[in-house]
């Protein structure tokens, strides 16, 4: 079992990682460890537990900043900000009850190290395009910083872009800057409803086209196949035993209902349209941003497909031809959430060769470790890509001291 080395303040994870250097030591990054499971299974060394770097370090609401310990939970940030009527703007998701942990435990350091974000994106733009900047200290035992407090800051490269989505396999964070936002004065869904026979996945997604495509500035568009839908907590939702589109609509309430009224009339002829209004809106959205559904039956295996939005429900209804599962869109269609019933290989040949045939990428996202051994987690990394990786790596980790072989194996 790895011996856990907590570090307590910037310099201490200087020193412990630059003692691993020397050693030849390799290092399991963790905050809290509720994205543990993302990735693929690791057996390294120590555990350098990060979570007392904690806490707010910078916020003044009139300049939407905040910089905070990498430790800090998301739920904590969240909180100081509604105090203030603003928000993370993209959203963040929990994903730990998908994965088998409790909820809440997420931090900002690992939300930014994966680059998760919820339904907003399709508006607000992914948790990189709000990371203004870091304090980190790279594989090689250097301290360095980039960006900082301001959204227009253009001096040296653009680290942040890099950190978002390396899942700590380049440096360890201690610090982070992210841009906040005013949080939405209302919000309403627009629900349109199928019949309760059928199937109508490529219905919603001409819907979600439809809506994203029109002048009304949706922030949310999702569609909930008949047995996802019934597992809503939203009573609406689950009683009625079909399929359901969701629009969702931010801002003003006198511009909210007036765009509601027009996409109600836009999507009539799809189907019967209803509204959410604010507390099951949020509530709706909650549970498609943490894909809530999938979280019960942790034997089933659990893929997150990136395709261009008009192939979504052709994509999905492809591979579920061949065996039993389910599927959740978000992001217009862009975004699927696959769960599949277990098998070996989590049916990675077939998914892969459905996604790659209309440019897409797909990761497997909760599957037990020894699938996750066998199987790449991540997109593979070929040709010119695959090197660019290596490069990358190389230079800030030459000694594969930071979470080596989390996200490919020679990584």
């Amino acid at each position: 079992m790895s011996e856990t080395l907590k570090a307590e303040t910037e310099e201490q994870v200087l020193d412990t990682i630059k003692w691993a250097v020397a050693e030849r030591k390799s290092l399991d990054v963790r905050g809290t460890g509720s994205k543990s499971k993302l990735g693929r299974p690791m057996k390294l060394d120590h555990v350098l537990d990060l979570s007392a770097l904690s806490g707010v370090k910078f916020y003044k609401p009139a300049e939407l900043v905040l910089s905070a310990g990498a430790a800090t939970p998301v739920a904590e940030v969240e909180a100081l900000l509604n105090d203030q009527s603003q928000q993370i703007a993209f959203e963040p998701p929990d994903l730990g009850p998908l994965l088998g942990n409790r909820a809440g435990g997420g931090t900002l350091g690992g939300l930014l190290a994966c680059n998760l974000a919820g339904s907003r994106r399709i508006k607000a733009g992914s948790a990189r395009d709000h990371f203004l900047g870091f304090t980190a200290v790279s594989g090689r035992g250097e301290v360095f910083k980039s960006g900082g407090r301001v959204v227009k800051n253009v001096t040296g490269f653009d680290l942040s872009k890099l950190m978002a989505g390396s899942y700590g396999t380049l440096a360890v964070m201690t610090e982070v800057t992210v841009k906040v936002l005013p949080a939405p004065e209302k919000i309403r869904t627009v629900l349109i409803t199928w019949k309760r026979d059928g199937i109508y996945d490529h219905g919603g997604t001409k819907a979600m086209i439809d809506a994203l495509a029109s002048p009304h500035e949706v922030s949310g568009a999702a569609h909930l196949p008949a047995a996802v839908a019934g597992l809503s907590s939203v009573d609406y939702i689950a009683s009625g035993g079909c399929a359901v589109t969701a629009i969702r609509v931010e801002g003003p309430e006198p511009s909210v209902a007036h765009r509601c009224e027009a996409l109600r009339a836009l999507l009539a002829p799809l189907g019967d349209t209803e509204e959410l209004h604010s507390k099951n809106s949020q509530t709706l959205w909650r549970e498609i941003r943490d894909v809530i559904y999938f979280s019960e039956d942790q034997e089933r295996h659990i893929w997150r497909l990136s395709v261009p939005p008009k192939e979504g429900s052709r994509v999905a209804l492809q591979i579920l031809e061949g065996q039993p599962g389910e599927a959740l869109y978000d992001w217009g269609g862009g975004l699927i959430w696959l769960a599949l019933g277990a098998a070996p290989d989590a049916c990675a040949d077939v998914v892969r060769q459905c996604v790659a045939a209309v440019g897409g990428h797909a990761m497997l996202v909760r599957a037990p470790a020894s699938v996750r051994e066998r199987v790449s987690v991540f997109e593979p990394q070929v040709g010119p890509l695959g090197d660019i990786t290596s490069r990358i790596k190389e230079g800030f980790d030459p000694n594969g001291v930071l979470n080596p072989g989390r996200m490919h194996e020679e990584h």
